[in-house]
């Protein structure tokens, strides 16, 4: 299978510290790379204000992995974890055709 390019954002809630937004950071780039994925760059976009509230909350933390993988495994495990965890808000995966 071949390697392909993914882009992944997702929005950290703006209620938590800086250590536990750590935590969550490292906790799902860990789960990427547990699963075979190869990160090339995992980051802080910035603090936006919403259009509209999400989850009691009018702006939140864009955070940005870009990664290749084979295994759509990663995707997969990064994609139920992140709707079932209480600090992310929202989350997207795209293929990059760069």
């Amino acid at each position: 299978m071949e390697e392909k390019k993914y882009e992944i954002t997702y929005i950290i809630r703006p209620d938590i510290d800086d250590a536990a937004k750590t935590a969550v950071v490292d906790r799902f780039d860990k789960i990427l790379t547990d699963n075979g994925a190869k990160i090339i760059d995992s980051k802080d976009w910035s603090k936006r204000r919403f259009a509209y509230e999400i989850g009691g909350f009018n702006e939140g933390v864009y955070h940005i992995v870009n990664l290749t993988t084979t295994e759509e495994e990663a995707l997969n495990e990064f994609d139920r974890l992140a709707k079932i965890n209480d600090n992310i808000l929202r989350h997207m995966i795209i293929i990059r055709e760069d």
